[in-house]
C-alpha cells in the first residue's frame, strides 16, 4: 500500500503539473494564434465540463471495477489529450511576426497602391485557418482531459483508505496531498524555462531581432506539454500492476467492512440514476450545506482567475516578460498558498475548531485578505501614450502624416519615438530608411529635428512595483488558505456520517460546475473589455495589441474582490444560521438533561 500511495502521489503531481504548466503558458498560445482572454479562458477550463458530467457514475461504480486499472487508463487518457494540445503547433505555419528585416510592408512604402496594404493575402488566410485548427484540437484534448481526470482522486482515495489501517489513512493521504502539491509550483517553473525557448525551434538563429520581453515573442509553450505528457504516462503505467484488492493493515475490521458491501444489494445503474436526483435535491436543502458550498465556489473563483491570468496581469501591468511572471508565480505565489493550507490544518487540528468557531476564524482571515488587495488598485500606472491609440498629436488629423504609406491594418510592430510616443509599426511612424544600428530616423510622424525611434515598446514606468504586487498577492493569498482545511472539515460535519461521500461528490460537482468551469471566462471576459486597440487580420479580431492598464487593474482585481466579498458574507449568515441552530437545540432539550 505504501507504493501505491507513493505512485499515485506522483500521478497526481503529473496532473497538477500539466494543468499548471498550461495556464502559465496560456497568455504565449494567446499571442501565438490570436485568441481573446474569454477565448483562452473558456479553453482552459473545457475539461471541468466532460469531469463534471462524469463525475456522478464514479460514487456507482465505486467497488465494481478495477480501480488502479482504470485509474492508470484515466492517466494515458490524461497523456493522450496532452499530446493532441501540442498538434496546432506541428499542423501551423512557422511563426511570423512583424518585422522590417522580413516585411517591407512595414516600413512607409509611398510607391505602393493603398489598396494592396488592406488585401487578405494567402498568409493571413493560413493564420485564420491555424487559429480554427486550434480551436478544434485544443478543445477536443481539453474534453478528453477531463475524462481521464474523472477517476484519478475518488478512486485513488477509496483505494487507499478501503485498505489502509484506522490509523494509517489519514497519514497516506497526507502523503499523497504532499507530494501533490508540489505540481503547479513545478509546472510554473517549467513554464518560465520553456517560454525563453523561441517557438521554432528550427529557427532561433535567425530570430536574433526579438528578446524575451518583446510583445512579438513567443516561447515554445509545445514543448514543455510534451514533457508533461511523457510525465503522466510513466507514472501511468505502475497502476496496471496492483492488483483489484489487497490484504488489510487491519484486517478484523476492514474485512467486516467488505464483507458488508457484499451484503448489500446491488443497485443497477438506472436505478442509482433515479435516486440521484432525490439525494441531490434533499443535499442542496440542508442550508448550511448550500451556504458552505456556495461560498467555497467564491474563493475557489478567485483561484480560478489567479491561476489563468495572473501571468497575463504582471506582463500587462509591470512590463514583465511571459518567463519571469511563470518564475514568480512558481517560486513565490503557489509555496504560499501551500503554506498556508498546512498551516491551516495544523490549526484546526490543535485549536480543535468547532462548528461554530469554524465559520468566524474564516470570516476573519478572509477579511483580512481582501483587505490585503485593497493597496493593489493603487499599485499600477497607466498605459504609455500610443500613437491613435489613446493619444493624437496636436494639429495633426488622424492618419495625416503616413496617408501615403500604405500601412497594412494588420501591422504589429511596436517602436518606442524620441518624443515619447509608443507608434503601432515603423509604417504608423512614417518611417522610410532602413535601420542603421536599431534605430529608425526621420520619421514624419515624430516631432522635433532630430526625430528617430527605437525598435521596441516604450518603457513602462511600473516595473519596480513588480516584486512588491507579487508578494502582496502571496500573502493575501497565504491568509486566506488557511480557512481552507477548516472549511472542508465542516463540510463533513454538517453532513449526516452516512451522506459525507455524496456530500463530498456534490461538493466537488458544485465547485466544477459554479467556479472553475465559468470563472476562467468571466475573467478573460472582463480583461477583453479593457483593451483598447485589437490586432485585426482579414478584418477579424485577432488578440489585443494594447489594454487600458487602469481599467484592465481595476476589472481583475475588483473581480476578485467582489467574489470574496460575496464569500464573505455567505459565512457571516452560514455562522449565524449554526449559533441560531445551536441555540434552538438547546431550548428543545430536556431540562434534566441540562
Amino acid at each position: 500500500l505504501p507504493l501505491f500511495v507513493l505512485c499515485h502521489g506522483l500521478l497526481q503531481f503529473s496532473q497538477l503539473l500539466y494543468s499548471s504548466y498550461f495556464k502559465s503558458s496560456i497568455t504565449t498560445i494567446e499571442r501565438r494564434y490570436g485568441l481573446s482572454s474569454y477565448s483562452s479562458g473558456t479553453i482552459s477550463s473545457l475539461n471541468e465540463v466532460s469531469n463534471s458530467v462524469l463525475i456522478v457514475f464514479v460514487s456507482y461504480f465505486g467497488n465494481r471495477v478495477h480501480r488502479p486499472r482504470v485509474i492508470g487508463v484515466g492517466g494515458l487518457l490524461m497523456a493522450v489529450s496532452a499530446m493532441i494540445l501540442t498538434l496546432p503547433h506541428f499542423v501551423s505555419q512557422p511563426y511570423k511576426y512583424d518585422s522590417v528585416l522580413h516585411n517591407r510592408q512595414d516600413i512607409c512604402n509611398l510607391q505602393q497602391n493603398s489598396s494592396d496594404s488592406e488585401s487578405c493575402g494567402r498568409n493571413e488566410t493560413r493564420r485564420l485557418a491555424d487559429t480554427n485548427n486550434l480551436w478544434l484540437l485544443m478543445a477536443s484534448a481539453q474534453l478528453l482531459f477531463g475524462v481521464g481526470s474523472v477517476p484519478i482522486q475518488p478512486f485513488g482515495i477509496s483505494y487507499i483508505d478501503d485498505f489502509a489501517g484506522p490509523g494509517n489513512s489519514p497519514l497516506y493521504i497526507a502523503i499523497l496531498f504532499a507530494v501533490s502539491v508540489f505540481g503547479p509550483a513545478v509546472g510554473y517553473l517549467l513554464g518560465s524555462v520553456m517560454l525563453r525557448i523561441y517557438v521554432d525551434v528550427d529557427r532561433i538563429g535567425a530570430e536574433q531581432e526579438l528578446r524575451h520581453g518583446d510583445p512579438r515573442w513567443v516561447g515554445a509553450w509545445w514543448m514543455g506539454v510534451l514533457i508533461t505528457s511523457g510525465c503522466l504516462v510513466l507514472t501511468s503505467i505502475p497502476y496496471f500492476f496492483f492488483p483489484r484488492s489487497m490484504p488489510s493493515e487491519d484486517n478484523v475490521s476492514h474485512t467486516l467492512d467488505i464483507n458488508d458491501d457484499f451484503k448489500k444489494p446491488d443497485t443497477s445503474l438506472l436505478d442509482f440514476l433515479k435516486t440521484f436526483p432525490r439525494m441531490f435535491v434533499h443535499l442542496l436543502l440542508s442550508p448550511l450545506f448550500l451556504m458552505l458550498v456556495l461560498a467555497q465556489c467564491c474563493f475557489s473563483s478567485v483561484i480560478a482567475g489567479l491561476s489563468t491570468f495572473l501571468n497575463k496581469f504582471l506582463e500587462r501591468q509591470y512590463s514583465s516578460s511571459p518567463a519571469y511572471s511563470s518564475l514568480l508565480v512558481g517560486a513565490v505565489n503557489l509555496p504560499a498558498v501551500a503554506v498556508g493550507m498546512l498551516v491551516g490544518g495544523i490549526i484546526m487540528k490543535r485549536a480543535s475548531l468547532s462548528l461554530k468557531t469554524i465559520p468566524r476564524f474564516s470570516v476573519v482571515m478572509l477579511t483580512i485578505s481582501t483587505l490585503l488587495c485593497i493597496p493593489l488598485f493603487f499599485m499600477g500606472c497607466p498605459t504609455q501614450k500610443v500613437s491613435e491609440v489613446n493619444h493624437n498629436q496636436i494639429g495633426q488629423s488622424l492618419s495625416m502624416c503616413y496617408s501615403n504609406c500604405s500601412c497594412p491594418s494588420s501591422a504589429f510592430n511596436p517602436v518606442c519615438g524620441s518624443d515619447g510616443i509608443e507608434y503601432i509599426s515603423p509604417c504608423h511612424a512614417g518611417f522610410v530608411f532602413i535601420v542603421f544600428l536599431q534605430l529608425y530616423t526621420n520619421c514624419s510622424c515624430i516631432s522635433g529635428s532630430q526625430s528617430h525611434a527605437i525598435p521596441a515598446p516604450c518603457s513602462n514606468s511600473c516595473p519596480h512595483l513588480l516584486l512588491p504586487v507579487i508578494l502582496v498577492i502571496s500573502l493575501a493569498s497565504l491568509i486566506a488558505c488557511l480557512t481552507h482545511n477548516p472549511m472542508y472539515m465542516m463540510v463533513l460535519r454538517s453532513v449526516p456520517s452516512e451522506e459525507k461521500s455524496f456530500a463530498i461528490g456534490i461538493q466537488f460537482l458544485l465547485m466544477r460546475v459554479l467556479a472553475w468551469l465559468p470563472a476562467p471566462a468571466l475573467f478573460g471576459m472582463a480583461i477583453d473589455t479593457s483593451c483598447i486597440w485589437w490586432k485585426r487580420v482579414c478584418g477579424k479580431k485577432f488578440s489585443c495589441g494594447y489594454y487600458d492598464n487602469n481599467i484592465l487593474r481595476n476589472r481583475y482585481l475588483g473581480l476578485q474582490v467582489g467574489y470574496k466579498i460575496m464569500g464573505i458574507v455567505l459565512l457571516m449568515m452560514l455562522g449565524w444560521k449554526v449559533h441560531r441552530t445551536q441555540e434552538y437545540s438547546l431550548e428543545k432539550r430536556p431540562e434534566g438533561l441540562l
